[in-house]
């Protein structure tokens, strides 16, 4: 290994404990919870191993894995999700950092089968476009990797259903930039959906502000297609008078009763 390499990879194991602990201080994970890597070279990928409270870490216990997510070398053993990592660095040629968290806002919108895809915001349009919910898929087998692959393509960050957040990009700051935004945009939506519900932006406003990323340096595959971000349009109408049957609303009063176990 030359200087040059050794110098850094030196410093990517300083970046990962940093970011390691800024997440673990947020909240973002709890325990042992979460993993970054980082791509160090075409052939090695730099992870936190199983087992391990991120806001702890050396850079001696981070491991060195091969693309297929075989540990090569470290003293500690590698996470059960390391093929969340090598999935996402196989699909996508321009990530070199992926980052796994569990912010708690928007991994509550993932249990409630939510994805954060209403375009609300302008810089949160601009930043991710949206952020869809990959299936269910049980942590640590290839299911969980199965549900992500749809959209690895087109989106920088995704919410695991019942599980959590990730999210990646060219380095580790920027990918822990996008899960921030994540959280952030959650935040933001609950708000709005206790206020009575978000007021989503026109079409053709949310379509020049996808148009107007050169502008702001942003560089992503995410392109803007209808649903990702739903716009105004594709909204029901606050006002819009709803119908039900008699039959249709005893059936609605009886399962709120029997959610709240009056029944």
């Amino acid at each position: 290994m030359s200087s040059a390499a050794h110098i850094s990879e030196k410093k990517h194991r300083e970046d990962i404990v940093r970011v390691g602990r800024m997440m673990y201080e947020r909240g973002w994970i709890a325990g042992s919870d979460g993993n970054l890597s980082v791509r160090l070279d075409s052939e090695r990928i730099l992870a936190t191993p199983t087992a391990m409270c991120k806001g702890r870490m050396s850079p001696d216990d981070l491991i060195v894995c091969d693309n297929q997510g075989n540990k090569v070398s470290g003293e500690r053993e590698r996470t059960t999700e390391m093929a969340m990592h090598t999935a996402i660095y196989q699909e996508r040629l321009d990530v070199c950092a992926v980052v796994h968290a569990h912010p708690p806002i928007a991994t509550g919108f993932a249990v409630a089968g939510k994805p954060l895809n209403k375009g609300i915001m302008p810089e949160l349009i601009v930043a991710l476009g949206s952020v869809p919910l990959a299936g269910y898929g049980l942590p640590g087998t290839p299911a969980l990797v199965e549900g992500m692959l749809p959209f690895l393509g087109k989106f920088d960050a995704l919410l695991l259903a019942n599980h959590g957040a990730v999210a990646y990009g060219p380095d580790l700051d920027f990918a822990y930039a996008r899960m921030e935004t994540i959280e952030h945009l959650a935040r933001i939506t609950l708000v709005a959906e206790l206020l009575g519900g978000p007021k989503a932006l026109p079409r053709v406003e949310v379509e020049k502000l996808f148009e107007a990323r050169d502008r702001y340096g942003v560089r992503t595959p995410n392109r803007f297609e209808y649903g990702n971000p739903l716009t105004a349009e594709d909204l029901p109408d606050p006002g819009e008078k709803l119908e039900v049957t008699r039959q249709q609303l005893l059936a609605l009063i009886d399962e709120a009763l029997r959610v709240r176990g009056v029944m």
